[in-house]
């Protein structure tokens, strides 16, 4: 276990490097100025700013520097800020952001596998049909529009909960449910296929043949098998909703990291820009990391196989 656990961080590493190099080659092979957008300034003033910023050297000496800040934990300076670093702006935005994924993965994970399994445990019954109605709504509703719906009925003309700030529980509801809705409806389809296939197979036939009863078959044998692929794509998911969604944070006027991201490309920030995608990166990649360890616990065939090849 240990040797698998080591190869899978040796692996997440590398991979970090090569998001880390492929982003920074690709920000600064952009055509444009990041001062661009300041207008006509002096030559010299232009000038001094690119050396502040080390703009002016070459760009494997940027490169160099550049990795050499990550490993202390120092995403640089802003382009755009003579107050707040990239650091700065990760500290305030990512608890915000935070806050709310951590809402919306626990509710898509909880209503995903209950309408998942409901449906699996009632095949070809209207339970399985609305369902799997309410899976189709999620994925095919784009989540912009499902936040415009909700603010539109709960908050402007029934005035159930509040919008366009944060500062109590309230103003998190409408938002964590328009996040959750497709990670949900995913996770309800995904857990429904898993759910028929376990049901078919010839242990749990054997199961209810020794007159062991449905639901604690369905409890105790069936879930926690039909579970893997759910954790598998768990990370992803969480990883997506944990960092912030752009749209979503944007619409309800959420000051989370996703705000963050959409103005540093607006003001085409270097640092802000690599930061963000390289804080989002490990955080990706270190909870992909998690989740392989959980998967073989929950499937040992995995380390079984993993040490065989």
């Amino acid at each position: 276990m240990l040797k698998y656990i080591f190869k899978r961080f040796l692996w997440s590493i590398l991979t970090l490097w090569a998001v880390i190099t492929v982003t920074f080659m690709i920000m600064h092979f952009i055509p444009g100025d990041p001062f661009a957008r300041e207008g006509t300034m002096p030559e010299a003033v232009y000038k001094n700013l690119n050396e502040h910023y080390h703009l002016d050297q070459p760009l494997f000496i940027q490169y160099t520097r550049y990795l050499t800040s990550l490993i202390q934990f120092d995403f640089g300076p802003s382009l755009k800020s003579n107050t707040m670093t990239v650091n700065d702006f990760i500290k305030q935005g990512f608890p915000v952001s935070l806050h709310l994924g951590t809402q919306a993965i626990l509710l898509a994970v909880v209503l995903g596998m209950i309408l998942g399994v409901v449906a699996a445990y009632n095949r070809n019954k209207w339970q399985d049909y609305l369902s799997m109605i309410l899976a189709i709504v999620g994925i095919s509703v784009p989540s912009f529009i499902m936040a415009t719906f909700l603010i539109n009925f709960f908050a402007v003309k029934w005035g159930i909960f509040p919008v366009a700030t944060w500062k109590s529980w309230a103003h998190t509801v409408l938002p964590t449910i328009a996040l959750s809705m497709m990670p949900m409806a995913f996770i309800a389809r995904l857990m429904r296929s898993s759910m028929l296939e376990v049901l078919s197979q010839d242990y749990m036939i054997t199961a209810k043949a020794k007159g062991l009863k449905g639901k604690f078959i369905l409890i105790h044998y069936a879930i926690k098998n039909a579970i893997l692929p759910v954790v598998t794509v768990l990370g992803i998911l969480t990883a997506n909703l944990i960092t912030g969604s752009f749209i979503i944070e944007s619409i309800f006027g959420i000051p989370g990291i996703g705000e963050l991201f959409v103005k540093g490309i607006f003001n085409r920030d270097y640092p802000v820009i690599l930061g963000s995608t390289v804080f989002y990166s490990m955080i990706l990649i270190f909870l992909i990391f998690i989740i392989d360890i959980a998967y073989t616990w929950l499937d040992p065939r995995i380390k079984v196989i993993g040490e065989n090849n």
